[in-house]
């Protein structure tokens, strides 16, 4: 009787294992091209700029001046200045990621019955401004803006509110540690874009795929003027522990104003708690409230009678 070998596959050679190491390196393979695709398109997952303007300052009844920024690199930047009756200060506005300046033609018309003077621009990139966005032009650009509003306006850099959401808070860091104003309000504003990067994809290694940084936990440690820190606990982009986390972060003087709504429109669906939210900040750190012109007109009433004594 003749014996047959029976030779087994190896343990590579099993119909599984090959099915196995395949699956493998398709995983890794759509692994790779996510972490490329992240690497590669960051900016336009950051940026969301448009270029139309759908609405100006007078859709609200608010006169406004179109001014043209010129940034040291050689760009023209499209910027609004909006006056206000009896103004007890001025407002350097820097907006999010997305649109453009006539998205935030509400938020101006809130500023307005605060009595505050707004300068709103728009980054490179975005509305009718040359170039294309990225962090350093960002910051390059609220520094431009900051640089009109003192040295074409006479506005002290000491008596300048600078006010940033979402992105915008970022920039406004930037530009506050640089530039002490007289205070400062972070709106929606995340940690870092590392960190919220994160939380969006957790399982990838973001920190060392970011191009973008924009860390405003690092900055808001060194800035000591008063800070205004907003955020809501139902905001759908930026989480809530973010806004916990700068107000946490920095010194004092500080005040924390928890609104509602989603990242978007929060200000707006919050209401009256957000306008009174920021008229008490601003009264505390301009000297003067949403009445100030009727108080000022009495004090000089009185002044005068006193005087005819």
């Amino acid at each position: 009787m003749t014996e047959t070998a029976h030779v087994g596959a190896g343990p590579g050679q099993h119909p599984a294992w090959r099915v196995a190491k395949a699956v493998l390196r398709i995983a890794v393979g759509v692994y790779v091209g996510i972490c490329l695709v992240l690497l590669v398109f960051q900016s336009h997952l950051l940026y969301h700029p448009l270029r139309q303007i759908e609405r100006t300052p007078e859709a609200v009844g608010l006169s406004y001046e179109e001014v043209t920024l010129h940034t040291p690199d050689g760009l023209c930047l499209a910027a609004w200045y909006v006056p206000a009756a009896e103004a007890r200060g001025t407002v350097l506005f820097c907006h999010g990621n997305a649109g453009n300046i006539s998205h935030r033609v509400a938020t101006v018309e809130i500023l307005n019955r605060l009595r505050m003077n707004v300068l709103l621009f728009d980054y490179r990139g975005y509305g009718a401004s040359e170039g294309g966005p990225s962090e350093a032009g960002t910051y390059r650009d609220a520094e431009t803006a900051w640089r009109h509003l003192v040295e074409q306006r006479g506005v002290a850099p000491g008596d300048l509110i600078i006010h940033g959401r979402s992105l915008g808070g970022a920039v406004a860091a930037e530009l506050a540690e640089k530039h002490p104003p007289r205070a400062l309000i972070l709106e929606s504003t995340f940690t870092s874009v590392p960190d919220v990067a994160r939380g969006m994809f957790p399982w990838l290694p973001v920190r060392l795929l970011a191009r973008f940084r924009y860390d405003t936990l690092e900055r808001i440690a060194r800035i000591a003027c008063p800070k205004l820190i907003i955020h809501s606990r139902s905001d759908d982009l930026i989480p809530f522990e973010h806004g916990r986390r700068l107000f946490e972060a920095a010194g004092g003087p500080k005040t924390w104003l928890e609104i509602t709504g989603r990242h978007g429109d929060g200000f707006l669906t919050s209401g009256k708690r957000y306008e009174n939210g920021l008229n008490d900040f601003l009264t505390r750190h301009t000297g003067g409230g949403q009445d100030w012109p009727q108080r000022k007109t009495r004090r000089a009433a009185l002044g005068a009678q006193n005087v005819a004594r």
